[in-house]
């Protein structure tokens, strides 16, 4: 167990929720809570906690207030000694302060349901004089169709209670309190304090139907063994967390924070899915399902997404099992054809789209870690399954061979320009109609994982012959892909195989006819866009014929439910490739509706196109050609916050997105760089994601969906999985996989500034420059010096 020492100015993540570890959460009822330290307003600036009830209240705060000898102090900032927060798991934490001179206070702050919250709080008195105190919890409450929070009783017992959209929080403290005498309404108890003496007393606040359920919870909450229950969380923890201590401190606390903000994205299964799942974010505003089942939550609540498992798994290397429990979650949605759901949800929602194939690369990766050859058993055949089921006519639309996307929301980077339909600045192409290398540069790999556990589990050659046949297609559609002119790789026409260049063709205001007169030697697609003020109303339809007549030559017709809304219109990919254009015909717009008919553009580049290095895919000399060119290019992708999603800017609007660092991408993009030996660059590139949560965690005290590549201001949704800190990778790059408490793998050398130790389960590891000092539970230590691959057990 860990003790810090962290304050105001500090990396600090305080936001406490109920642990499904521990408890059965309520995923359409989850009530979820901020930790308050002080802030720069003095009327609310105090120790304690915050929620909206998943915005069924515009505030709730519960909060201490200290009296000595008519002085009255809740303002943190004005304390002898300021807040300090010395332990930290995902539903409890501790704070030590000084409200006065030689009143030494320990807060603990605990959710153990989801359903209410409660508080310790410990006074020493560490002068020589007997001292009065008095101490108050006060609560506010700006409710929503109800009422503010005012002293009552119940049962006799002195209570705070409110109400607001259909709940009633409800205050209980220990020890008979009075109510207190405001401006806020307060439970307030007078305590005598001798020299040296402590008192400990507790409170606890719970939210249901009615105040006196509410009532009741709270009170067998705050009466619950508080060091029983806090002696289960740290066990917990230290089974479970990694201890990883660099030489400089803000790595430490962002690394820790990550850990155990990922823990606290679980829900208790609820029968939808065999396991618990995820949520993608955890915050005061979440949780409240006005339905009451939780199949109306958006989407950071709706589903588990493949992408966001892999680097939820990466992020929680120490507890292999959330990798299983997360894989049997999606392969419980097979059908018959072998397809997976992409976003299985816990309230029985479907993403009903195929699932990103990463699937087996997870499996692979838990394999490693566990052994658990029971496992890779059981979802072999299913993997397979799904394996081919990509490469049906669903997926793969002129059985080439090479499958496309069916959806932008399967890729993991929604706001890509080239497809977004959302932005004024994006171009609307139906990803169907490309072939994208991220998507076969995952399928080659999962290919190649399909094949390491068919040899683990001792299967036939021929059972993998044909899956490697069918990824050697895919392996040539990746290698038409690469652009030799910037060493990177390339969208192509899927029918065509060329990379096109935008170009518009022909436009005109209202209905009526073209004539472009177009003409080229290589078949063209168009992309047929609309702009009008009013796109819901319209039902366009777009003739488009390769002569002026339509007796000869390809004709095809665009129908109004064709088209998909985007920003300022409508927009539409035609199914057939054109040699030439010699009339387009337009009805149904108005007079001051616009079209234009363009040539797709497939030139825009993504992070996403390196995946290839990820797979293994890629020859040493393009692969050194492609990071030096692109990856450790400061005018391309190297910028000082990490890899951003584009290489540059394609409009002034475009920069949170273009700009914009995911770190699941990053991660897989560093996981390449690895494996292709370059380890100072994957360290770097490390460091770099570091620097831009950590900056976040101590501006913010928050993590974000995404990083500003220049600035690393945070973008998008707070405290998102997709922001943790990257402790897989950190790991990856140290050259350190902790296998249990009594195996390691040791691999390189460790390349960061500091030498770093790494504690759990007893084990003991720590990495210098020069030597790895491995030290297990019984104190046998080994030393070793060399950089070649080794396991190291006891």
């Amino acid at each position: 167990m860990r003790d810090w020492s962290l304050s105001l100015g500090d990396p600090l993540h305080l936001t406490l929720a109920a642990d499904a570890r521990l408890t059965q959460t309520d995923y359409s009822n989850d009530h979820i809570w901020d930790v308050e330290l002080g802030s720069n307003d003095p009327e609310r600036s105090a120790i304690g906690l915050h929620t909206t009830f998943g915005l069924r209240a515009r505030s709730m705060r519960i909060f201490l207030r200290f009296t000595e000898g008519g002085n009255s102090v809740k303002d943190p900032n004005t304390f002898a000694g300021k807040p300090s927060l010395r332990r930290f798991y995902p539903n409890f934490l501790t704070l030590d302060f000084v409200p006065f001179e030689n009143l030494q206070t320990t807060v603990d702050f605990w959710v153990p349901d989801s359903h209410a919250v409660a508080g310790r709080v410990t006074l020493t008195n560490k002068s020589t004089a007997t001292r009065q105190i008095q101490l108050e919890v006060c609560a506010t409450l700006s409710h929503l169709n109800g009422q503010s929070i005012i002293p009552t009783q119940q049962q006799l017992v002195n209570i705070l209670a409110g109400q607001t959209s259909g709940i009633a929080p409800v205050i209980f403290m220990t020890g008979g309190p009075k109510h207190g005498p405001g401006p806020h309404a307060s439970l307030l108890l007078d305590l005598e304090l001798g020299p040296g003496a402590t008192r400990t007393l507790s409170f606890a606040q719970a939210a249901l139907d009615t105040i006196p359920a509410g009532f009741d919870l709270a009170r067998k909450t705050a009466a619950r063994p508080w060091q029983a229950e806090l002696a289960r969380i740290e066990m917990l923890d230290a089974s479970q967390t990694l201890d990883i201590r660099t030489g400089d401190a803000d790595w430490d606390a962002a690394l820790a924070f990550s850990q155990k903000a990922a823990h606290a994205l679980f829900m208790s299964n609820n029968g939808a899915l065999p396991n618990p799942s995820f949520v993608q974010t955890r915050h005061s505003d979440n949780g409240h399902s006005p339905k009451g089942d939780g199949t109306d939550y958006p989407p950071a609540w709706n589903g588990q997404f493949a992408l966001d498992a892999y680097y939820l798994s990466s992020v929680l290397s120490a507890t292999p099992q959330v990798t299983k429990h997360l894989l049997l979650n999606f392969l419980a949605t097979q059908d018959e054809d072998g397809e997976i759901d992409g976003k299985p949800g816990l309230a029985g929602q479907r993403g009903k789209f195929l699932c990103m194939p990463i699937l087996a690369s997870m499996t692979w990766a838990y394999f490693k870690l566990t052994q658990d050859e029971d496992f890779l058993q059981e979802a072999y055949p299913k993997l397979v399954k799904f394996f081919w089921s990509w490469f049906s006519g669903r997926h793969d639309s002129n059985r080439n061979g090479t499958p496309e996307w069916d959806h932008i929301l399967q890729t993991g980077f929604e706001d890509n320009p080239l497809f977004d339909v959302w932005h004024p600045w994006s171009q609307g192409l139906g990803i169907s109609f490309v072939h994208s290398p991220s998507l076969e540069a995952m399928l080659y790999r999962e290919a190649q994982m399909l094949a390491k556990i068919a040899r683990q589990l001792r299967k036939p050659e021929e059972e993998t012959t044909l899956i490697t046949t069918q990824t050697e297609k895919v392996k040539e559609s990746v290698e038409a892909s690469w652009e030799s002119r910037n060493s990177f790789y390339a969208y192509r026409d899927r029918e065509t195989g060329q990379v096109c260049i935008g170009k518009v063709i022909a436009k005109r205001k209202g209905d009526g006819s073209m004539r472009p007169k177009f003409e080229s030697e290589t078949p063209v697609r168009l992309l047929v866009e609309i702009q009008t003020k009013s796109p819901a109303a319209k039902r366009p339809e777009v003739e488009i014929s390769e002569y002026f007549t339509k007796s000869k030559g390809e004709v095809e017709v665009i129908a109004g439910h064709q088209f998909q809304w985007r920003t300022g219109g409508l927009v539409a990919t035609t199914q057939t490739v054109f040699s030439r254009i010699g009339r387009v015909s337009v009805a149904g717009l108005e007079e001051k509706d616009k079209i234009n008919i363009k040539i797709i553009d497939t030139t825009g580049e993504d992070l996403t196109l390196a995946l290839p290095l990820w797979a293994g895919m890629v020859g040493e000399q393009r692969a050194n050609a492609m990071i030096g060119r692109n990856m450790m290019s400061a005018e391309r992708f190297n910028r000082p916050f990490g890899l951003p999603s584009l290489p540059n800017i394609p409009d002034p609007e475009a920069e949170l997105v273009s700009l914009s660092v995911s770190l699941p991408w990053n991660t897989l993009i560093a996981e390449g760089l690895l494996a292709y030996g370059f380890r100072a660059e994957a360290t770097r590139l490390t460091a770099h994601l570091m620097n831009a949560v950590i900056q976040n965690l101590k501006q913010n005290r928050a993590f974000y969906q995404r990083y500003h590549a220049e600035t690393g201001a945070g973008i998008g949704e707070r405290n998102s999985l997709t922001g943790f800190a990257p402790v897989g990778l950190f790991m990856q790059a140290l050259g350190v996989t902790v296998l249990s408490g009594a195996r390691v793998r040791l691999e390189g050398r460790n390349l960061f500034p500091w030498p770093v130790t790494i504690k759990y389960k007893g084990l003991t590891i720590v990495r210098s420059s020069e030597q790895t000092t491995v030290t297990f539970a019984n104190g046998e230590s080994v030393i070793v010096k060399d950089e070649a691959a080794c396991i190291v057990q006891m």
